[in-house]
């Protein structure tokens, strides 16, 4: 099965977003850019809707994706990663609410390895978990960019929130 690249730039850096005819399988911050991997004539419409989806997410007027992906790990890890998606837009949840919410109050330090394997970052919004204490903590992007994706977040459902109040 032939796998296609395209890179979207985001305003905290380069997104490499990599999958099939069928789905995407990964989109994850690079720290280098490799050239830019711009929409081709030959790039499959999953990676274009996925590209598409992500700018309108950083234009702050998409809140949840649509385009088809694939999640490849564990049972274990895609029970998290489908739990991760039920975090509301703007919201967070700690890792111990996250064990519960699977039914496993213990595998707290499971689910933050689960957490960190993800790679649909963003789409399965892993930045929306944190510490019991409220802190941030661990972030496969950068704590720095999972920071700013929850204060941007935070800023579009204001304006939102704002916006509707008239």
């Amino acid at each position: 099965m032939t796998t296609f690249k395209v890179e979207y730039k985001s305003p905290i850096g380069v997104i490499e977003i990599i999958g099939t005819e069928q789905a995407v399988q990964s989109i994850l911050f690079i720290e280098n850019e490799s050239g830019a991997e711009w929409v081709q004539a030959e790039t499959p419409t999953s990676l274009i809707d996925c590209y598409n989806q992500l700018d309108e997410y950083f234009r702050g007027i998409r809140q949840e994706f649509t385009f088809p992906y694939e999640l490849k790990g564990t049972d274990f890890q895609r029970e998290v990663w489908n739990t991760l998606t039920e975090i509301p837009y703007a919201k967070t949840q700690s890792y111990k609410e996250l064990a519960v919410t699977i039914g496993n109050e213990k595998a707290i330090r499971a689910v933050g390895s689960a957490n960190g394997k993800n790679k649909l970052s963003i789409v399965i919004p892993c930045h929306r978990v944190i510490g019991s204490n409220g802190t941030l903590t661990g972030y496969a992007g950068g704590l720095w960019r999972k920071e700013w994706l929850l204060e941007h977040e935070k800023s579009m459902e204001a304006k939102k929130m704002g916006s509707g109040r008239k």
